[in-house]
């Protein structure tokens, strides 16, 4: 934005007579990642397995979907830095790169602006200001101060035009940010706030997980209204109520779908992610709440039992605008006994720092990319070439409850009901001492006759990546082995069973190999029905 603005901007946020100034700085309680920070003291910016020097880093350039340089421009390696250093040592370099910047962007345009952009800056440049504006050059601060006011006046009039859900989220919590902070921007809080509100109930289930279902988001989520709520208590000003209950409400569906080693189940193309930073956020956020187990708008059932967790996806998939790329996980199930893997999904490399080829990247949409039933090699889903969902599941209907000693889960989606005249059942009971779950997967006819006299269908069971198979000799179970649990037993009854090769991408974004577990059989007009268990052994 040109200098020409700066008398609209002060009228913005405050009187002629008082210079814009930071009145409040948030608390940001979330430790940052301390290899990062090192590496920038040492002059390099370091994202996933990539990094760069930062004299060879073009601040002029856009990030055009660059993750390192997107990562640059949000300016959340502040956080990083702040892990390793105190302001008098780390200040120097933050300032150093912050003018890089500032003077870049005056290059760069107004056009290169973007609301999801602005409002991560501002989240950061308020919580971290002791690191970019401790400097002594008064015109060095004064840009930077005007250049944060002018993405504020520039939020408040674009902040909805960013898609609905985690961006139009980011957008508003950084102009409340704002608002909260720079001097005069108080009595403009309201409006601020009235956008934040709106853009969460646009974007968030009445349970606190967004509507995009992906776990890697819910994780910024929390990250984004903890940095939120850390500015109202600098500003002394009142949460309000609403913004409460659904900042607690997303750490609870966020909770939801942790397995025991801390880090995320493979959900909508996502995987398990940086335990450290998932467990920094969630200490660091300010807030308290139990795993969300009965998800119905969010769609993740969790069943736990003495350190043993399944999550089944009672869902379907997202669309637009929620949604860039939809997976065919309904009913798919992972499985874990404390810090041991046991079943996955596949995933994907959303929000992580490497990048998949874009062919494999496809077809880890697949059902057959999920631990969950497959009829006829078809999708439960269509998984168009655009990303979005075609024709398939439209409705998923569950029940759970606890008796015998276990809690149970019944579920079952209506994929398949055009087009083979079939529905997928799946009933799933976790024993109460964690030592055994037992599966049914159903095929019912419903409606008409099949298309054909059988229709083949397979079960799998993508395992983690860790495990040693052993398949039994009558074809019908195997021991699967780890390193940190004991060992369980897998048997099946109503089909032949064989191990196959498969893959799951890592908490880094790479494809791993592993095995999984395949079930395969045919269902004729009168339906199907397979059960099966895993056992621990000791």
């Amino acid at each position: 934005m040109s200098e020409g603005g700066e008398p609209r901007l002060k009228r913005w946020f405050g009187g002629k007579r008082e210079p814009l100034r930071l009145t409040a700085i948030p608390r940001d309680h979330v430790v940052g990642d301390m290899l990062v920070g090192e590496r920038l003291l040492g002059g390099r910016f370091l994202h996933g397995a990539r990094q760069v020097a930062l004299n060879q880093v073009d601040f002029n350039a856009a990030p055009g979907g660059d993750p390192l340089l997107e990562r640059l421009h949000s300016f959340a390696w502040l956080r990083d830095l702040a892990a390793v250093a105190g302001r008098e040592q780390a200040a120097p370099l933050g300032e150093a790169i912050t003018g890089h910047w500032l003077a870049g962007d005056e290059r760069r345009g107004q056009d290169v602006w973007n609301p999801v952009g602005w409002g991560e800056r501002i989240l950061y440049w308020t919580a971290y200001a002791p690191f970019i504006l401790s400097s002594s050059d008064a015109a060095y601060r004064a840009r930077l101060v005007n250049r944060l006011a002018a993405a504020a006046r520039f939020l408040d009039k674009q902040a909805d035009k960013a898609k609905p859900g985690l961006d139009r989220i980011t957008a508003w919590a950084g102009l409340t940010v704002a608002s909260l902070t720079l001097s005069g921007g108080v009595a403009r809080v309201a409006r601020a706030e009235s956008g934040l509100l709106r853009a969460l109930a646009q974007g968030q289930h009445e349970d606190g997980g967004l509507k995009s279902r992906a776990p890697y988001e819910q994780v910024e989520l929390v990250d984004r209204l903890g940095l939120v709520r850390a500015a109202y208590f600098a500003a002394r000003q009142s949460l309000p109520d609403p913004l409460e209950d659904g900042a607690t409400s997303a750490l609870s569906a966020l909770h939801g779908v942790l397995m025991p080693d801390g880090g995320l189940a493979s959900w909508q193309g996502g995987n398990p992610g940086n335990p450290a930073r998932i467990a920094a956020i969630i200490e660091g956020c300010g807030m308290r709440a139990r795993p969300l187990r009965e998800a119905r708008g969010w769609g993740y059932q969790r069943l736990s039992a003495l350190g043993t967790i399944a999550q089944v996806d009672a869902a379907r998939p997202p669309a637009n605008p929620f949604s860039d790329t939809s997976f065919a996980s309904t009913l798919a199930f992972e499985l874990a006994d404390g810090a041991q893997r046991l079943v996955m999904s596949c995933g994907g490399g959303a929000g992580s720092a490497g990048e998949l080829d874009p062919g494999l990247a496809n077809a880890l949409r697949a059902s057959a990319a999920h631990s969950t039933l497959i009829l006829d090699n078809m999708n439960s889903t269509a998984m168009l070439d655009d990303g979005q969902p075609g024709k398939g599941v439209e409705t998923v209907e569950f029940e759970r409850g606890e008796d015998d000693g276990a809690t149970r889960l019944t579920a079952g989606h209506d994929g398949y009901h055009r087009r083979a005249g079939l529905g997928h059942e799946r009933r799933i009971a976790l024993g109460n001492d964690g030592k055994e779950i037992r599966g049914e997967d159903r095929l019912v006819p419903v409606g008409r006759r099949l298309k054909r006299k059988t229709l083949p269908f397979d079960i799998r069971f993508h395992l983690a990546p860790d495990i040693e198979v052993t398949q039994t000799a009558d074809g019908l179970g195997a021991l699967l082995r780890s390193s940190a649990a004991p060992p369980w037993q897998f048997r099946t009854r109503g089909a032949r069973l064989r191990v196959e090769p498969s893959l799951v991408v890592d908490a880094h974004g790479a494809p791993r190999e592993t095995q999984q577990l395949v079930i395969s059989d045919e269902c004729g007009k009168e339906g199907a029905a397979v059960t099966w268990h895993f056992r621990r052994s000791s």
